[in-house]
């Protein structure tokens, strides 16, 4: 798909990943690019900065997203492509108090789900439409130091899945970007983290493999191409694969803080 004179909802829209992809597509010729995020004054600053329209919005709640899709239809226009971006991280394993679990599940998960829920109908009935969801290499791989975000991505990267087998034939292309560690608010601290082993990405280049895998209609999005290596590793020896994540775990397991 090409991004000119498209509608794009992008939710996270204040900084990082959000931002980059909303500058990015608005450079691409899209017709008005939608910036969400619960920083609404954030998400203003970024659609200042392309012309585009800004909605402060919780992507952890349904009815937010609900009324963020009907105000977008109503009064800008079709969404061609809806960029299901924002994210949380909650450190910690099965210790962590069910509320953050069940925060965390709401914005990693749902989000993505409530998205597809109130918009998949609309694209379908008028032939097609795009949806690009932010998981993480965590949901390909895993999480040392948070249960929380490995369950969650791994999660979002299968309801990707999903949607894509299910909805292809009706005319919805779904990509996923899965990238390892990227310079923003959540990585903040963690520079030396274990997903910052193969570098730390500015969001720019995240936001370009975004572009060129929607241009290319193809499913998964990895900034990082190392990833790729390491998930056929992990298919082809889960144990072998599992042990060196354990060696990792054991350097870099208590370096997490309880970022939340």
């Amino acid at each position: 798909m090409e991004l000119k004179d498209k509608i794009i909802v992008v939710t996270g829209a204040a900084s990082g990943i959000g931002r980059a992809m909303a500058i990015r597509f608005a450079e691409e010729g899209a017709r008005k690019v939608v910036c969400a995020d619960l920083n609404q004054s954030g998400a203003q600053a970024t659609a200042d900065q392309i012309g585009g329209v800004a909605y402060g919005v919780n992507v952890g709640v349904e009815a937010e997203i609900a009324n963020l899709i009907d105000s977008v239809e109503a009064d800008i226009g079709p969404i061609d492509l809806f960029c299901s971006n924002a994210g949380i991280l909650v450190a910690g394993g099965v210790e962590v108090p069910d509320d953050d679990w069940q925060r965390i599940w709401d914005i990693n998960v749902m989000a993505h789900v409530w998205a597809a829920r109130h918009l998949v109908p609309r694209m379908t009935e008028r032939g097609g439409g795009y949806l690009l969801n932010t998981a993480s290499a965590a949901g390909l791989l895993n999480q040392v130091g948070s249960a929380p975000y490995g369950v969650t991505k791994h999660a979002a990267v299968g309801l990707a899945e999903w949607l894509a087998l299910t909805y292809g034939d009706q005319g919805i292309k779904v990509s996923v970007l899965c990238p390892q560690a990227v310079r923003s608010e959540m990585t903040r601290g963690h520079e030396d983290g274990v997903a910052a082993m193969d570098g730390m990405l500015e969001p720019e280049p995240v936001a370009e493999a975004c572009v060129q895998t929607i241009r290319d209609e193809t499913f998964l999005v990895l900034p990082h191409e190392s990833v790729l290596g390491y998930m056929r590793k992990k298919t082809e020896n889960y144990d072998r694969w599992i042990g060196g994540m354990r060696k990792l775990n054991r350097v870099y397991g208590g370096r997490f803080d309880n970022r939340r």
